[in-house]
Formats: structure tokens, sequence, C-alpha cells
């Protein structure tokens, strides 16, 4: 047997070549047509100077596996899950690590209606073959014939798809900054530019980082860095833009600035975006992650709709939804789940609806953010590195169990200490856990707990 270090809890991802390379891509699409044993499966890849190569070896593997491979062409991850849906494919892989450095690589694997495939539901299976089974060099088995194999583009249904979810003739004049993040979501943003256009809708689109380039020259597509925020801090300033939007490295996640350049974190714009459904959908169920959850409790339930609680991850949250026929579920890392998009995380609706909130309430937004974070002030997410994260988990807990409101489990712990609470829980990949606080409008109490919970944390 030979492991294979690429598979991970939810997806594959590696470093080029020593434990990704097209070998292994083959094993991959191989050990995957085994496992799925599909008539049809959608491929499609990111920029990456890599992505080509590993996309073709793939798609062979697949083949010599009995499938047939629909190749879209260079897309986000949101457009393989969408067109595996939209073509009633019996599945799909989207070649990409996200927002990994450039000598990184992965996919994303999904089946039939897009449901995912991760650890418990298959991946450790894959895993097993590609590693056991099918370790002959892949050059040398037969593929099926070249019918077995085409290049197409869904750009057209999916823009239309999401353009679905706002009526475009009611947003207002709006300037909007757009960092495709190295190129990656460039071609998106010129199709639904083009369609704004032919519409009459009088949305201006300001371009940054927008030509596809695997050199990855703006650095790593982050948004969550700091240091991958500037660029379009500077850009929303500059051209006096009322709102910004950065996309990582496959752009299944975006993230917002307001009109003052400020980033807005994921956690209130749940909140936003379950309100905007609810407006079209009342009483529905939206689903939400346990690491912040007053703001999204509030403004959901104000909204007539009813707040379900998930544990964090886009495997649960999307079984979740299911379950519930919840319209809409995100999660504080900017991960957004929509039942009409095959119950899939799209990095492209959310500033779609967010612009027509803006519009629809003629408020900026950082209008229809600041009251939500004065209300309840949050930490953000803070990782700490420890020997013993169990054994940290667990003090914390005998420390304050005796004074909360509530204890919760659902993931890590969380408790509601009355007028302030916290989540903490363990990373699945590394020895790190993970802290947020908030509280009810005391910013200063917040941050108290936030500096004592740390000290105890980290001592």
């Amino acid at each position: 047997m030979t492991k294979l270090t690429c598979f991970k809890a939810y997806d594959i991802r590696g470093r080029i070549p020593d434990e990704l390379n097209e070998a292994i891509a083959w094993r991959i699409g191989r050990a995957t047509a085994e496992f799925l044993k599909p008539k049809t499966l959608i491929v499609g890849g990111d920029i990456r100077l890599s992505t080509p190569e590993l996309k073709a070896a793939l798609s062979d593997g697949l083949r010599a596996g009995g499938a047939e491979v629909i190749d879209i062409g260079l897309c986000g991850t949101e457009e393989v899950y969408f067109a595996t849906s939209h073509l009633k494919a019996d599945g799909g892989i989207m070649v990409t690590a996200s927002h990994n450095p450039k000598d990184y690589n992965g996919m994303k694997l999904v089946r039939e209606e897009s449901k995912p495939i991760s650890g418990d539901t298959g991946l450790r299976e894959i895993q097993r073959l590609a590693e056991d089974v099918f370790i002959e060099p892949f050059a040398t088995c037969p593929v099926k014939s070249l019918e077995s194999y085409q290049k197409i583009s869904n750009l057209d249904a999916y823009v239309e798809h999401i353009l679905g979810y706002i009526k475009p003739d009611e947003l207002r004049s709006l300037k909007l900054v757009v960092n495709a993040g190295n190129g990656a979501a460039g071609h998106v943003i010129d199709a639904i530019e083009e369609r704004l256009i032919v519409a009459g809708v009088p949305v201006e689109i300001v371009k940054i980082h927008h030509e596809p380039d695997g050199d990855f020259p703006h650095g790593i597509p982050n948004p969550l860095l700091h240091d991958c925020r500037q660029a379009t801090i500077d850009a929303v300033l500059e051209h006096n833009a009322d709102m910004g939007i950065a996309w990582d490295g496959d752009f299944d996640r975006c993230f917002l600035f307001d009109e003052k350049g400020q980033f807005i974190e994921g956690y209130y714009i749940v909140g936003l975006l379950g309100e905007a459904f609810l407006a079209h959908y009342p009483g529905a169920k939206i689903i939400h992650d346990p690491r912040l959850t007053w703001n999204t409790i509030d403004q959901v339930s104000t909204a007539g709709g009813v707040p379900v609680l998930c544990k964090t991850g886009h495997a649960f949250i999307k079984e979740r939804m299911r379950e519930e026929d919840a319209v809409y579920g995100g999660e504080m890392s900017a991960h957004h789940y929509f039942r009409d998009f095959a119950y899939c995380d799209s990095g492209m609706i959310p500033w779609l609806l967010v612009a027509e909130l803006m519009s629809h309430k003629n408020k900026a937004l950082s209008e229809l953010v600041e009251e939500r974070i004065a209300l309840f002030p949050s930490s953000g997410e803070i990782n700490s590195t420890l020997a013993n994260p169990q054994e940290a988990i667990a003090s914390i807990l005998a420390i304050y169990e005796k004074d909360a409101v509530t204890v919760d489990h659902t993931d890590g712990i969380s408790l509601d200490m009355g007028e302030w609470r916290f989540n903490l829980r363990l990373s699945n990949t590394e020895p790190v856990i993970r802290l947020n606080v908030e509280s009810r409008g005391d910013i200063s109490l917040m941050e108290q707990k936030t500096d004592e919970l740390l000290s105890l944390i980290r001592r």
C-alpha cells in the first residue's frame, strides 16, 4: 500500500508534485469511477498552473473506469456543482486547492444531485481503492473512445440561474469593486456584467486582479488573511464604490467590504441573507453554525423565520438543509448554501442578494451591518496552537459550566453565560482550537472575556 497524504477530511489537497501529481490523479479518477460507477461525470478546474495536467489525468482515470467525462473547462467549484445537477450527471470533480498557495492543488468531489463526497460518505473508500487497488502506471491503462470525453461550456445556464435569485431591474445605481482573486472569478463577472448591461441595469463594475494567472501575482487568493484585503480596500476608497467584493481561489466564498472599505465579518452576512430570503419565503428555515449565533437567531426570528443550529462544515450543513427543507444556510466562514442551488455553496449569489437588499432598503452596506454589529459584537475566530487541545477544552468547560445558562456540544463546546457566550472547538486537521466570543451589545465585555479565555487557553 502507498499512503496518499493528499486525502483530507472533506476533500483532496496536497503539494505538487510530492503529494499530488498526474499518476495520483489518474488513480483517484479510476478509484472514483469504481466507487460511483457513473455513466457521466463532470470535471472542471481552477487557474493553477498544474490544473490542466491533473484534470487530464483524472479524466483518463475516470474513462478507464467506464465513465463518460464532460469537461466544463476553467471554472469555479460552484460551476461544477451546478453542472452536475443541471446536466443530471452522476457526479462531479473540481480540480482546485481553493485558497492554498500556488504549489498546492486538490479536488472536491460530489455525487448525483451534487451531494458531497467527504470522509464518511465515500472519500475514505476512494482513498483505499487508490492506495490498494489501482496502482498500475496510468499511461498504460486503456481508456474509452474519444467520444467518452467532451468539452462544453455551461456558463450561460449557470449565470442565468444565479441571476434568478434577484430582480436585476430593481437594482439601484451601484458602483462595485470586484477582486477576482488572480482572475479565477473573472469570466463569471464578465458574463454577469454583460447581462446587466443588456438589461439596462445601472450597475458599474470596477475590476481588479481580474485576468487569470496561475502564478498568483497578487498573492494567495484568501481574503480571510489581512494582507489579502488591502487591494480591495484601496480600490473601494479610490473609486468611491458602494461595495467591494473579493473571492477565494475557487470563488465558492465571497467576502464583502462596505463603502468605507471596512471588511464585513461573514457572521453578519448570514443574518442579512437570512432576512433577504425570508422576504421571499415567509416562515422558512435558515441553517446556521454554532460558532456565533445570537445575531443570526435574532435577525432570522425577527424576520419571521426559523433558525436551525447545525454542526460546522459543508457536509453537515448540506445534509441538515435537505432534512429541514431549509431555503438557506450560512457559516461565519463565508460559505453560503442555497436550496435551489442543489443545497450547495455559492460565492456569486450572496453579493447579488446583498446588492438587491441595499437597493430595496436604499441603505449603504455599512448601515445594514453597523446596527447588527453594535447589537451583537463579536471577536471573530481566534486560533491557538496547543500540544493538547482536548485537555484545554475540558479545563475551560470545567471552569465555566457551573455559571452557564446553557451548555451545547453540537460542535465543540458552546456556553451561554447570559450577557455573553463563547464557542470553543477543535480543528479537523491540526492541533488548533478555535475560539469565538460574542456579547449582547457590550463590546468591552466581549473584549474582556475574549482576553480572559485566551489567557486560560494559552496558559
